[in-house]
């Protein structure tokens, strides 16, 4: 069976490279590193009395690990907005959180070598639980300064209305 239904001659799986990351409606500037999406389901062992001495299996709790997004130091301050969201320095005495907006749903786009969209994922009731605003400075260094976010969730789901993408072929255009 191939792996790709539209694209039944394509042997490569997406690459981790093409992405781009959106919320509020607008694409975010600049991401370029992203942790994995990850859940974890705890498994709850149970035995009943009468059992052989081995124990059952059964799912527990699920658990969605966080999103660290990273990118280039500039003058968009989109992180530090959202940042400044869950507590702000200054604000008066239980103002530090806006309440009403620190959470948002995120969407993750994956796109294939040609620019076309090929997956989405919709991360639902983020915030932001750890901002960095700057990174280590190091005279001596020779490295791009860095700022990042660490998004905390309540869960995600593949955006199932996305098709794969009929993939351009240089021959097809003719151009081959």
């Amino acid at each position: 069976m191939p792996q790709f239904s539209v694209n039944p001659n394509r042997l490569d799986p997406y690459k981790s490279f093409k992405f781009r990351i959106k919320w509020d409606g607008r694409y975010v500037a600049g991401v370029s590193t992203m942790s994995a999406l990850l859940r974890t389901t705890q498994v709850v062992s149970h035995r009943d009395g009468s059992d052989p001495s081995s124990s059952r299996k059964a799912p527990g709790q699920t658990e969605f690990a966080p999103i660290v997004l990273e990118r280039g130091l500039t003058h968009d301050a989109e992180f530090e907005h959202w940042a400044d969201r869950v507590w702000h320095l200054g604000a008066p005495a239980g103002a530090e959180s806006s309440l009403k907006d620190f959470r948002k749903d995120v969407v993750i786009e994956v796109y294939n070598e040609a620019g076309q969209l090929v997956l989405a994922y919709k991360v639902y009731r983020c915030w932001v639980s750890e901002y960095q605003a700057l990174p280590d400075l190091d005279a001596d260094g020779n490295a791009v300064a860095l700022e990042s976010i660490t998004l905390q969730h309540e869960g995600w789901e593949r955006d199932r209305s996305i098709p794969e993408p009929v993939e351009p072929s240089l021959a097809a255009e003719g151009q081959g």
